[in-house]
């Protein structure tokens, strides 16, 4: 439901007045023109969506992973109908992930620009910090340097700061009557200098494609423009990834059965091996020192005909199981294998004597974990409590994706194990006001909003994403 309620962007009526009124196309019929099959990824789709400005999401962009011209691309595409594309600070976060993402696997970047520029009455959560806006800038310089190709169409307003994000592609496209790329606009013009001038004569598609050189290709309508930016991509020289055809098995279970295997109760972990069952191809799993440290599952297995290295939570990480995680990450990292993550977490039961036993290992594994030069993809399918999350390759790991099913839960504590008898000086209904607050704090959609992962993902469609 939620999902269904971000794809309608700033709602019916705005998407109305966007391709009625304004005569553009929705920023989804865009990516149907642009991409090969119409399908892709979607990043972080859920990103703004408790933290509105006003009556709708505050994300304003679409994030995501499609084939242009058989080429893997991250794209970037500013909505309009969401309060005219403005830019927010969730939206800045959520295109310089984007970013980070096509550095870290070399992906062609896309930028589809129709942006009313920077929110001004945030400007201090947007524009200073290396973190901000700014930053979509500097990437941009970064990336070409890398050899990462990008190019950009301009298919509405393009003012203020987003007006470097066309220029510093290497190719842009500008769309006739509806594109228009200018640090200020004509409102400005008028209050400065009191003059009037048209949006075409300050900064439209025959003065930047004549004039200025700021676009380098004229397209009289959206369509023209896709297939236009299409060509430029195939001229790119920039191959796309060898895809042979690798053949696979389906897993013997169905995967429509994870709906009834997502962990609801996070004080305890069921055999994660009936989630893998239904995740590797032909529900085949190597498993790694099966008979030893046995509350972490390691082996290797396919998904899809690729071969992977699995590191799955099945209880509490114990010191024998932290000692085998860091010997298994270090093998996959050796062999240049892929490593999975499925983090369950269970609360820690140690007995106080164990505790600094279980440090030590849990820290040569985080160190494993952190130095593995090999693609790392983290699913929190249940609880991810504390430590447990940075020595199962959590966030501020940095694996290459982290997504989450929608009943996960990422907390520093599990709240139900606060307890519930108030100690001296403390306030009963303090004690109740803090286990809400980080029990609201701890959901799958808290975190998912505030883009700390990649997206909320329906337990069926794991091996798909």
């Amino acid at each position: 439901e939620l999902l269904e309620t971000v794809s309608k962007g700033g709602g019916e009526h705005a998407i109305l007045r966007h391709t009625q009124r304004n005569k553009k196309l929705f920023v989804r019929e865009r990516l149907k023109l642009l991409l090969d099959d119409a399908s892709f990824l979607e990043l972080s789709p859920l990103a703004g969506l408790d933290m509105p400005y006003g009556d709708v999401p505050a994300a304003g962009c679409l994030t995501g992973i499609g084939k242009i011209c058989g080429i893997w691309c991250v794209f970037m595409a500013n909505d309009a109908t969401v309060k005219g594309g403005t830019i927010y600070p969730i939206g800045v976060k959520k295109q310089l992930r984007a970013q980070e993402i096509a550095m870290q696997n070399r992906l062609l970047a896309v930028y589809l620009v129709d942006s009313g520029g920077a929110f001004l009455p945030l400007q201090s959560e947007l524009f200073p910090d290396k973190t901000h806006g700014g930053r979509l800038f500097y990437n941009e310089a970064i990336m070409s340097a890398m050899g990462i190709p990008q190019v950009a169409v301009v298919c509405g307003s393009c003012v203020a700061g987003g007006a470097y994000v066309p220029t510093m592609a290497e190719e842009a496209v500008i769309i006739d009557k509806i594109g228009t790329l200018f640090l200020a606009g004509p409102p400005l013009v008028k209050a400065a200098t009191g003059e009037y001038v048209s949006p075409e004569d300050l900064g439209g598609a025959k003065l930047h494609s004549e004039v200025s050189g700021c676009s380098d290709h004229f397209a009289s309508s959206e369509k023209e423009a896709y297939e236009c930016i299409r060509n430029v991509i195939s001229t790119l020289n920039y191959d796309p990834l060898p895809e042979e055809a690798v053949e696979h098995d389906s897993p013997l279970y169905s995967s429509d059965e994870l709906l009834g295997l997502a962990p609801q109760d996070y004080r305890c972990t069921l055999p994660v091996k009936l989630i893998l069952s239904r995740l590797m191809d032909g529900s085949r799993f190597q498993e790694f020192k099966a008979n030893y440290g046995t509350t972490l599952v390691t082996g290797f297995g396919h998904v899809e005909g690729r071969l992977v290295g699995i590191v799955a939570n099945n209880g509490e990480l114990s010191h024998d199981a932290s000692l085998k995680g860091s010997h298994f990450v270090q093998l996959c990292s050796q062999r240049s294998i892929p490593i999975l993550f499925f983090q369950n977490t269970a609360p820690h039961t140690a007995e106080p004597t164990s505790i600094s036993q279980v440090l030590k290992a849990q820290a040569s594994m985080m160190a494993a974990v952190a130095c593995a030069a090999v693609p790392k993809i983290t699913i929190v399918i249940g609880g991810c409590f504390g430590p447990d999350s940075y020595v199962m390759c959590g966030r501020s790991f940095s694996p290459n994706f982290l997504f989450l099913w929608p009943n996960a839960r990422v907390a520093l504590v599990d709240v139900r194990h606060f307890s519930t008898v108030p100690q001296a000086g403390d306030d009963e209904s303090e004690l109740k006001h803090l286990k809400e607050k980080l029990e609201a704090e701890s959901t799958a959609f808290y975190s998912s909003t505030r883009l700390w992962d990649d997206g909320v993902i329906l337990p069926q469609n794991t091996r798909k994403v």
